[in-house]
C-alpha cells in the first residue's frame, strides 16, 4: 500500500511513498478519506517525504482532501515534499490555499 496512515487525537497523517499517479490515486483517496471520515480530525497532515513522482493526479488528490477538510471545519497541511514535487504544487498554485494553514513552517514553502 503507498500510504501508512497514523491517527492521533486531533489528527491524521498519511505518509505517501512512490509514485502518485492516475494508477494509485483512487486507492490513496480511499484509504486517506476512510481514515478521516472516521477520526474526524481538526488536521489532515499529508507527508510526502517519500513520493518520487506526481502528476496531475496528486493535485486533485490534494485539493479533494483539503475540501473534505473544508466541509469537516478541518484544516490540511504538506509536510516533507521533496523540491520536485514542491514545484508541481506551486505551479498549480496550492501553496497558495494551504500555505496559511500549514502547522509547520517547512510545510510547503
Amino acid at each position: 500500500m503507498p500510504v501508512d496512515i497514523d491517527i492521533e487525537e486531533r489528527s491524521v497523517t498519511a505518509y505517501i511513498s512512490g509514485e502518485i499517479d492516475h494508477h494509485n490515486a483512487g486507492e490513496l483517496r480511499a484509504k486517506i478519506d476512510s481514515a478521516v471520515e472516521n477520526a474526524y480530525p481538526e488536521l489532515l497532515v499529508l507527508d510526502f517525504g517519500a513520493v518520487t513522482f506526481m502528476d496531475s493526479s496528486g493535485i486533485g488528490l490534494v485539493m479533494g482532501r483539503y475540501k473534505l477538510m473544508q466541509n469537516l471545519r478541518g484544516r490540511v497541511a504538506i509536510e516533507n515534499a521533496p523540491r520536485a514535487i514542491k514545484k508541481v504544487m506551486r505551479m498549480a498554485g496550492i501553496e497558495k490555499l494551504l500555505s496559511a494553514e500549514n502547522r509547520r513552517e517547512e510545510s510547503l514553502v
